[in-house]
């Protein structure tokens, strides 16, 4: 046997179709029921159980209880990077799925990955911060400036909550759609919060989409222009 961790136990439980999809099911960065994420998987609610307990003794989804409901989410935010990534590289290669979603052109103009921005303004996000100087970028490694600290402050984000955290403050991310990074980590939340908390974008419901108001489109381009 090689030496070295165990990357086939890894791929063998995201590569089956059923435990693949209740993963993209849970990249929303929501926890979900075993009967949400069999109806995602389209399987029954005993074999759902089945990949369930797999994905968790795997390491890769952790279980929530409150009262009597049970909740299933991603362990961690490695976990949705992982994910993600894997879709970067899958579109990368050509493997595509053939049938394309009513959702498609809204996922790719903006979506959660777990718990951070991704799509189109996910990347024109961090372009933006990078060319205000505001991140410097050195190949896949991200640094927040000062002047960025300064900047982003100035539009209400606290970074002394941020930098309380152990979770790194920005991560690059790999997009799916855009196949180029997006920002990710404790600052690639704090931004997306941003707007969902003062209203400004929103979560649809059942979907990854994220859609913003007319005012969170403008203050959008006010936060992150581009020539």
């Amino acid at each position: 046997m090689a030496e070295g961790p165990d990357i086939a136990r890894i791929a063998a439980l995201i590569g089956d179709p059923a435990r693949s999809n209740m993963l993209l099911a849970l990249l929303g960065g929501k926890a979900l029921t075993a009967t949400e994420l069999a109806g995602a998987a389209g399987v029954t609610l005993q074999t759902a159980s089945s990949h369930l307990s797999k994905l968790e003794d795997g390491g890769l989804l952790r279980q929530r209880k409150q009262g009597r409901h049970r909740y299933f989410a991603l362990a961690d935010d490695h976990v949705g990077a992982m994910i993600e990534n894997l879709m970067g590289f899958a579109a990368s290669r050509g493997h595509l799925r053939h049938r394309v979603g009513p959702k498609e052109p809204a996922l790719r103009k903006a979506r959660i990955c777990y718990d951070h921005l991704a799509g189109d303004y996910g990347v024109r996000m961090l372009d933006s911060l990078i060319a205000q100087g505001a991140i410097e970028a050195s190949d896949e490694a991200l640094r927040l400036t000062d002047r960025g600290e300064s900047l982003l402050s100035g539009h209400g984000i606290d970074f002394d909550a941020l930098k309380a955290r152990r979770r790194p403050l920005c991560r690059a991310c790999l997009d799916w759609s855009e196949r180029r990074t997006h920002l990710a980590g404790s600052l690639g939340k704090a931004l997306l919060s941003h707007f969902l908390d003062r209203g400004e974008a929103r979560r649809v419901d059942g979907s990854r989409v994220v859609t913003f108001s007319p005012e969170g489109e403008r203050r959008f381009r006010v936060m992150f222009p581009m020539d």
